[in-house]
């Protein structure tokens, strides 16, 4: 399983990263070929200051060897070894009309001492976290989440999107880092569900991303902006910023398994700002993104 889905996000990172430059029409992807001195390496690719994208990564890893303390305690096991894979991608428009987005879709093993799976599971996910809102573009993002999902369970969406409102929320904000998506973790074999079928489940997530994001894409990225719109946009990156490195899972668990830092940090945006207390006029559009940041919102 874990040579198969290896393979799969290598194609798949081809094929973002191809589509990704196209729509954008300037910058290309940077590759950087790394490795991880305690074992495996990644691919990380990264797009800076294009027509339509100011900053992006699209990188995919695939890191092995004995699982650190600090992860033995946070998994709740002893001394092991593991093996763990996944794309993960955050994208920063310039335009503060174009969401920003991210995704990842990973799997995981752990083996005992005589090197046999004792562990395995999928995650992953995808969401939008736009500046100004555009229900057409929520609405849109959410339907092809909901059409992957239907393929596999009709109740997949529905408990996904609920996890996913719950997982990206700025708790001491009070309020959701973005409109939501997916988000699922731990998919493990069961007796209705296969380590295949739930394969199958996660790459034909992975293969909706674009579907699901590049339309939005085309249709914002020449709106007209104001200096005061583009810096709210930056004011919004700061709550990513903050969510992503006090919340995340992914990012914890990449610097306390010695993952490449420059790496795990590409979800960055270059240019931020924390204004002290500040809030928007009354009956703005910045107001009203922060109304529906405030409680989940059924958009199909």
């Amino acid at each position: 399983m874990k040579d198969t889905f290896f393979k799969y996000i290598h194609s798949l990172q081809d094929t973002i990263t191809s589509k990704l430059e196209k729509v954008d029409g300037k910058a290309s992807f940077k590759e950087d070929i790394w490795e991880r001195p305690e074992g495996g390496g990644g691919r990380t690719r990264v797009i800076e200051n294009g027509n339509v994208f100011e900053k992006g990564g699209v990188n995919i890893s695939g890191v092995h060897g004995k699982l650190p303390k600090s992860m033995q305690a946070y998994f709740n096991v002893g001394d092991v070894d593991f093996f763990a894979c996944g794309l993960s991608l955050v994208i920063h428009p310039k335009s503060p009309m174009v969401p920003t987005v991210h995704a990842n879709w990973r799997y995981f093993e752990m083996y005992d001492e005589n090197g046999n799976v004792v562990d395995s599971w999928f995650g992953g996910g995808q969401d939008l976290t736009p500046y100004y809102l555009f229900e057409d573009d929520a609405i849109h993002f959410h339907k092809t989440c909901k059409t992957a999902c239907d393929r596999h369970n009709a109740n997949f969406y529905k408990d996904y999107k609920k996890r996913c409102d719950d997982y990206f929320y700025n708790a001491h904000r009070e309020e959701a880092r973005g409109i939501g998506g997916l988000f699922f973790d731990y998919c493990k074999a069961t007796e209705t569900m296969s380590m295949e079928d739930w394969h199958h489940f996660v790459t034909d997530v992975g293969n909706s991303f674009l579907e699901a994001y590049v339309p939005i894409v085309e249709k914002r990225k020449d709106l007209p902006y104001t200096d005061t719109q583009r810096t709210w946009q930056e004011i919004r990156r700061g709550r990513y910023v903050e969510f992503n490195l006090v919340h995340d899972k992914g990012t914890l668990f990449g610097l306390k398994t010695n993952g490449r830092i420059e790496s795990i940090l590409m979800s960055l945006p270059p240019h931020v700002q924390w204004v002290y207390d500040h809030h928007p006029e009354k009956g703005s559009d910045e107001e009203k993104l922060l109304n529906v940041l405030k409680n989940p919102v059924d958009w199909l």
